[in-house]
């Protein structure tokens, strides 16, 4: 029997997991329980273990006295000479306690208390165990299987691997190896929710396949996927020296395929992560090539990904799912169209300009609000005047356009060197038209510029007929004197 408590024990401490010390607790705090059942009290009780745990005793501590008041708790002089030779009075005794003093409901309650404690225990212990290991890999083996979850067999525990969490590329057989990830880790039961769809399962196979990631020589900006059919990687290094990329790829693939057949079969794109939002963006759309990509609203962060034709099934993906995933990854919302769709939509004349640069071709610039620079309240002056076209600002005099209200020397001058600095004006040569003659005025009439707005004048005219200003014509003497000849 004794042989038998012993074996118990050591089964408590090397298969369950319990320490030696909490074992020992558990049995003592329920031999105690029983003892003070029995007696009223466990204060002057004591629980020994003989050595290899091959017995256990319960003991009674017990004062020697003239006249035993409790018997509970004191003995008499002579009693205890019995048990002690030189007792003395004042002593204190450790009788052990027959164990057929205690009936069978005390029995009972003690073996009770301590199975429910060491189950208490067990759990315990599992639960901190396991919950140390949630994010890490486990291994463990089919056992069965329930409406589409598996039971996995991980030793000292089973394992629950749902259906949710199953890849839906893999299948699995009794009895088979499945390598999950801990996800989950309840105090019931206590419950191991192992998963193979995570993108934390991923990344543990990753520090496993590539030892710069698990050396923090390259880290993981994040991971996105679609479980069984795509996932993308965002790789950086802080070392200008390291390939991030190329790391994780390995020598002509090997090790991006190891993960591969992990995944069974599922595709990977890993791509480097960049600061830069546009460069992030045309490398999350892998493995399309992307010409340009244009922020649309920083602040909501969109964003249009302009491709060629034959790339734009490439980039969206099967059902969208290249684009979804890009979106996941950048956290953008992200529009593919191509050059044609691109020059199609209604944009601002900041995007357009940004469309002419997309394409290597120069925007011609013909309205004053598409001129970089100007602000609100300059565009509004001039617009309410009928000024919106820039040909029509320069086709007005100073005085036409301070008579404008609001519109100082300072406006002029600002928007005409914005105008010199983006707009290339070329001035179209004519060909006079001959003007009919005027009544008085001589066939062969000289005919003389003004010297403002350079209108055509002639010497009997005293204000030009376009500008207004005064004229003087004033002859050499030389000249003179050849018109009085």
């Amino acid at each position: 029997m004794a042989s038998d408590m012993a074996e118990a024990i050591r089964q408590l401490i090397y298969e369950k997991g319990i320490s030696e010390d909490l074992v020992l607790k558990t049995i003592e705090d329920a031999l105690l329980a029983a003892y003070k059942k029995r007696f009223g009290t466990a204060e002057n009780a004591a629980v020994r273990f003989t050595a290899d745990y091959d017995g256990v005793e319960i003991l009674a501590k017990k004062t020697i006295v003239d006249d035993v008041d409790d018997p509970v708790l004191e003995v008499s002089l002579d009693e205890a000479r019995e048990l002690v030779e030189g007792a003395e009075l004042g002593d204190i005794l450790e009788i052990p306690i027959d164990p057929k003093e205690f009936d069978l409901q005390e029995v009972m309650l003690a073996k009770q208390t301590t199975r429910q404690s060491l189950r208490e225990i067990s759990r315990d212990t599992l639960y901190a165990e396991y919950k140390a290991k949630q994010g890490e890999i486990i291994i463990g083996y089919y056992q069965r299987e329930k409406n589409g979850n598996i039971f996995v067999d991980l030793g000292r525990v089973e394992g629950f691997f749902p259906k949710k969490f199953q890849s839906p590329r893999e299948t699995y057989q009794p009895g088979e190896r499945i390598k999950a990830l801990i996800a989950e880790v309840s105090k019931n039961g206590p419950q191991i929710v192992l998963s193979r769809t995570h993108p934390e399962f991923v990344q543990k196979i990753l520090e496993l396949e590539v030892p710069e990631i698990y050396d923090k020589t390259i880290e993981v900006f994040k991971i996105v996927r679609e479980p069984g059919y795509r996932t993308k990687i965002a790789v950086y290094s802080r070392r200008d020296d390291v390939d991030p990329v190329g790391a994780c790829v390995g020598l002509k693939g090997i090790r991006i395929q190891s993960i591969i057949r992990e995944l069974e079969g599922e595709k990977i794109d890993v791509l480097k992560y960049d600061a830069d939002p546009r460069r992030f963006i045309k490398n999350a759309l892998s493995p399309a090539d992307v010409r340009e990509v244009y922020v649309v609203d920083e602040a909501r962060h969109t964003a249009l990904a302009v491709v060629d034709d034959s790339q734009l099934s490439v980039a969206i993906g099967k059902q969208g799912l290249n684009v979804r995933l890009a979106n996941r990854l950048c956290d953008w919302s992200i529009d593919v169209k191509t050059e044609a769709q691109f020059r199609d939509l209604d944009l601002s004349s900041e995007a357009r300009r940004a469309a002419s640069s997309l394409f290597g071709e120069d925007e011609e610039i013909l309205r004053l609000d598409e001129l970089p620079g100007l602000d609100e309240r300059q565009v509004g002056l001039f617009s309410g005047a009928g000024i919106e076209m820039i040909e029509d600002f320069l086709a007005r005099s100073d005085e036409e356009l301070l008579a404008i209200e609001g519109v100082a020397i300072e406006d002029l001058d600002y928007v005409r060197r914005i105008i010199e600095e983006n707009v290339e004006v070329i001035e179209e040569e004519f060909e006079e038209e001959p003007q009919p003659e005027a009544e008085g005025q001589e066939p062969d009439a000289e005919i003389y510029e003004c010297p403002d707005c350079h209108a055509e004048v002639t010497p009997d005219m005293t204000q030009c007929p376009q500008c207004g200003v005064a004229l003087s014509f004033e002859y050499e003497d030389e000249d003179v004197e050849d018109k009085e000849s």
